[in-house]
């Protein structure tokens, strides 16, 4: 096998001790679709990771969650790493997690990392200056400090309120570091059929997308398939 190109990490965002964000510069030309994945490697390891950034940024943007051994092996090597050094990464991206126009209501459900390939839509979206959809991302993580891009989202939803709405939830509202939330509580899952309601959707406009945990996705598809809605799922899990 011929040897891989490399990508250099030019940026680190530690979110939580077990969540960070970096930015990749690949050695050659890397060219890919708003909500597909890369596989980057290290060591003789690899792993898929969808990707946060959108295809005309010149940077490779992702978000990982660290998983300790003995489920996680490559993981702990990349939460090492530090700005200046690089990984490896197949010159060609993947995956079939990517918006289908055809339906003007996309509902975005999310667990955590899960959240990334709809940024790189959204991003994506709004910088080709597109219109006649609508976007509601809902988002569920156990704590408060894991929304990385809660910022990034309730911004943009704050700049287009008439066709972008981003509502983040928190499933252990009671412990200390929830302290101050005042947001909407409960999993993620048990609360889209409430939003699919306030959002004024229709089962024949709305395509549901559901990515992250594969007990969120299982669970969101057994209260929504019977009832005639659409979802369009992609899982992330440990390694």
């Amino acid at each position: 096998m011929p040897d891989l190109p490399r990508a250099r990490i030019v940026e680190r965002r530690d979110v939580t001790p077990d969540l960070w964000v970096i930015r990749l510069e690949p050695e050659t030309e890397f060219r890919f679709q708003a909500g597909q994945y890369m596989t980057i490697g290290l060591n003789g390891l690899e792993r898929a990771y969808s990707i946060v950034s959108a295809p005309h940024e010149p940077q490779i943007e992702l978000f990982i969650e660290l998983v300790p051994p003995p489920a996680g092996n490559l993981t702990p090597v990349l939460h090492k790493l530090a700005v200046g050094e690089s990984v490896t990464m197949r010159p060609r991206a993947k995956g079939i997690f990517t918006m289908d126009d055809r339906y003007p209501d996309q509902v975005m459900v999310a667990t955590v990392t899960g959240v990334v390939p709809y940024v790189s839509i959204l991003r994506d979206y709004l910088y080709r200056g597109r219109s006649g959809h609508r976007f509601f991302i809902l988002q569920g993580a156990s704590y408060q400090d894991e929304f990385a891009y809660d910022r990034e989202l309730a911004g943009l939803a704050a700049a287009h309120p008439d066709f972008i709405a981003y509502v983040p939830t928190v499933s252990r509202p009671q412990e200390a570091r929830n302290a101050t939330w005042g947001g909407e509580k409960g999993r993620v899952n048990t609360i889209v059929e409430k939003y699919l309601r306030r959002f004024g959707t229709t089962r024949k406009s709305t395509l549901v997308y559901a990515c992250g945990h594969p007990g969120m996705i299982e669970d969101l598809k057994a209260r929504l398939l019977p009832k005639g809605w659409r979802v369009k799922e992609e899982r992330f899990w440990k390694e």
